[in-house]
């Protein structure tokens, strides 16, 4: 028997109402997405999702934690509405049950904590197996920015790229050679040797520096066979 769930509180139906609002303007082209950061339970997941479905937003992302991902396809059952997560989910087995119960319609890996280019690479192909979208998660800076647009160029199954709010800050964009700015809606991928972006010189001087003295190492992994002998 299926569950049947009360009306969504007051708060949910303000979000439908801005959601609605945002929609109406005329001349506006817009996709909407709500993000809850994984703060609410999955019940209230469910009760925000199916206030949301009027509006047919773009997807409701990380409607709760995903290390349970069972909570996923409960969410998927009991609301129409497309769900996304992925920055706090690591390496190709983090992703493998969403996408085998195919609950989730967006995945957002984050290239600076689930296994760098290669591993997310892997990731993304997998999702396309499953006809699952890619909006990587990139909120790490101009380094993460320059590698995240060379990932979601040669991905068929990329859909948006999320620029932070952080990468507007003077602390990012003069922590590198290269502002990495969208330009009508658009980016252009770097082109230049690696990533197409490096450190500048302020940051460099700036930075912790740790000398490792090859001798010093040496002498110490001595000491250390010496003290099991």
């Amino acid at each position: 028997m299926q569950r049947k769930y009360a009306d969504p509180p007051p708060q949910f139906a303000d979000i439908g109402r801005w959601c609605g609002f945002f929609m109406s303007l005329r001349g506006v082209a817009l996709d909407i997405i709500v993000e809850t950061h994984s703060l609410i339970d999955t019940n209230t997941a469910v009760a925000l999702g199916k206030a949301l479905e009027p509006y047919h937003i773009m997807y409701l992302e990380e409607p709760t934690q995903p290390m349970n991902q069972s909570l996923f396809k409960f969410i998927d059952r009991h609301c129409d509405i497309p769900l996304a997560t992925g920055e706090r989910s690591y390496t190709r087995w983090g992703f493998r049950q969403f996408f085998e119960d195919r609950t989730l319609s967006i995945i957002q890996p984050d290239l600076c904590n689930t296994g760098g280019i290669t591993e997310v690479k892997k990731i993304c192909d997998m999702a396309h197996t499953y006809d699952i979208g890619v909006q990587l998660h990139v909120c790490g800076g101009p380094i993460a920015t320059a590698a995240a647009l060379h990932i979601e160029t040669v991905i068929p199954n990329f859909c948006i790229h999320e620029h932070h709010f952080r990468n507007l800050k003077c602390v990012c964009v003069d922590s590198c050679v290269y502002d990495l700015q969208p330009k009508h809606g658009y980016f252009e991928v770097p082109e230049r040797p690696g990533i197409g972006e490096e450190l500048s010189e302020v940051e460099m001087k700036n930075a912790k520096s740790v000398t490792i003295d090859k001798g010093v190492t040496k002498a110490a992994k001595l000491i250390k066979n010496e003290a099991y002998t």
